[in-house]
């Protein structure tokens, strides 16, 4: 099979998660999300976390080719052999330039670049409805997950509250952000030719359906 090495770019709350999770179930590959890679290096007290925490303690951003480091130390893993779903980097241009010097010297490359393509007005509803446990941290949607009782939680029976992430204002900062560092990666990988839209929608059958619809659009699934 074609080694599937791919990119996942979307807004907060474009439902990224959601797809990467299941592509990775359909082409047996694995996902690397850039909070889980820090997460990891911090908690760990590796050479490149604890870096990183130097700049972070300071208060600064943490610098380009510190994160493409981590990344390029989490694709010599061998779960990653059969290729990978990154999600959360490249956030830039820069970190795409530094995504390619990564992949070349393993003679490799990105075969494709999902873009998740989801109106601003779609994202503030999804997001604004979410409500998070105080305590056991589950995850429910006044829409599409609502509880069984408004404001308790099922499963422990704590209250549930809206993330200030969450909220309108502060979910519309987000994408302005978004906006401003990522979509110019949507045109730079465009002129390459290999971004593909998704659509916000799902077909019918649900995302893992539509995840293996576009494996095998995009020739690696047969």
């Amino acid at each position: 099979m074609k080694k599937a090495n791919l990119i996942i770019l979307g807004a907060p709350g474009s439902g990224k998660g959601t797809r990467a999770s299941a592509l990775c179930e359909v082409l047996g590959i694995v996902q690397v999300a850039t909070g889980d890679l820090f997460r990891n290096n911090l908690k760990n007290g590796t050479e490149l976390g604890k870096l990183a925490k130097s700049y972070m303690d300071k208060g600064e951003l943490v610098p380009d080719d510190l994160t493409a480091a981590m990344v390029e130390d989490r694709l010599k893993n061998p779960d990653a052999a059969r290729g990978f779903i990154l999600d959360g980097f490249p956030r830039t241009v820069r970190q795409a330039e530094l995504l390619d010097e990564i992949l070349s010297r393993k003679g490799e490359k990105i075969e494709a670049v999902l873009f998740l393509d989801v109106p601003d007005e779609e994202i503030v509803r999804r997001t604004s409805g979410r409500l998070i446990c105080e305590k056991c941290q589950a995850t429910y949607h006044v829409s599409y997950n609502p509880p069984k009782s408004d404001g308790v939680c099922d499963k422990c029976g704590s209250k549930l509250v809206t993330r200030a992430d969450d909220k309108p204002e502060t979910v519309l900062k987000r994408l302005d952000v978004f906006r401003k560092n990522t979509l110019p990666l949507v045109e730079f990988y465009r002129g390459r030719g290999s971004l593909i839209r998704i659509p916000a929608e799902l077909s019918q059958d649900g995302v893992k359906a539509d995840m293996l619809g576009l494996a095998k659009q995009i020739g690696l699934a047969g």
